[in-house]
């Protein structure tokens, strides 16, 4: 354990990312503080802070010194409580248990979340982050080539809406590292845009099991108490569905991330490609939907 101030301690967590920070309340620091917190999460991409216990106030405000707050688009909330914040309490439902990367389904979707874990059981319900960076960096170089040049479609079937869709970079370059990361998850992302529906099923599949990699994740076991917040740039996280109790999250999602690829995209969507209808357009019909919606695609 490192000395971060006269008062912080950081502790690794990954080989690969994660950090969990002690000697702060995050409600009281400074602005010099805050901008070395933000530091911080772009090198560790994920940090944890145990023993803070915010009240939903002071959680609002902490987040709101990062940028716009917005509620689950998707998901119920508690009226109760500010609009800013998204809870779910597990016990009835909701676990996060596919690898996302939060939703991306939008075409600004989120630059990082801040969640307080209010309630957990004493055993498992524990959540893994995986480093989209090293994930992409890992690749061979031709298939780090293939991906730069391509985009996937993402939507909010997950959520009972897959009329909510956006198409992103396979390959984003994260705004203030300069890192390219791997930008595909199995929660939202549906089909590469390029490529025929056969060939996507081939690829995406196989990227989506890359990010998941034992060697790019860290896992981390909740107590009471504890805030997380996770560069949603640079990161997925999966919840484990192995508990019994209650689990009860409250999360602000600071948003307005802007999706860049590393360079620009040379080809044309398949349906623009193909140019004809056949028995086998019918795997393309959500893909042309949201390319006609965007008035990229003629009727």
């Amino acid at each position: 354990m490192s000395a971060i101030s006269n008062t912080w301690e950081l502790k690794k967590l990954g080989g690969s990312l994660g950090a969990e920070i002690r000697g702060l309340r995050l409600c009281d620091v400074s602005d010099a503080e805050l901008a070395h917190i933000k530091e911080l999460l772009l090198e560790y991409m994920v940090l944890f802070f145990p023993d803070q216990t915010p009240t939903p106030d002071e959680h609002v405000r902490f987040g709101g010194r990062f940028g716009p707050l917005e509620g689950h688009p998707h998901l119920g909330g508690n009226a109760e409580l500010p609009p800013e914040i998204f809870e779910l309490r597990a016990s009835a439902g909701g676990i996060a248990d596919e690898w996302h990367t939060d939703l991306t389904c939008q075409d600004n979707p989120a630059v990082m979340s801040i969640l307080h874990m209010v309630t957990c059981p004493e055993n498992g319900g524990d959540t893994m982050w995986s480093n989209l960076a090293a994930a992409y960096d890992e690749l061979s170089e031709p298939m780090r080539a293939i991906c730069e040049e391509l985009s996937a479609l993402h939507d909010a079937q997950a959520h009972g809406q897959p009329e909510k869709m956006a198409i992103h970079p396979v390959v984003r370059l994260h705004p203030e590292t300069g890192r390219k990361t791997l930008y595909v998850n199995e929660h939202f992302t549906r089909r590469i845009v390029e490529m025929t529906a056969t060939e996507s099923e081939v690829l995406l599949p196989m990227l989506t099991r890359w990010v998941t990699n034992p060697r790019f994740t860290v896992r981390y076991h909740w107590t009471p108490g504890t805030i997380a917040m996770w560069d949603n740039r640079a990161t997925q996280h999966f919840v484990l569905n192995d508990f019994v109790g209650e689990r009860l999250i409250q999360r602000v999602t600071v948003m307005g991330d802007e999706v860049r690829p590393t360079k620009p995209l040379p080809w044309r969507s398949w349906p623009e490609q193909a140019g004809h209808f056949t028995a086998s357009t019918r795997h393309d019909w959500q893909l042309q939907n949201h390319l006609r919606a965007k008035g990229l695609l003629p009727d």
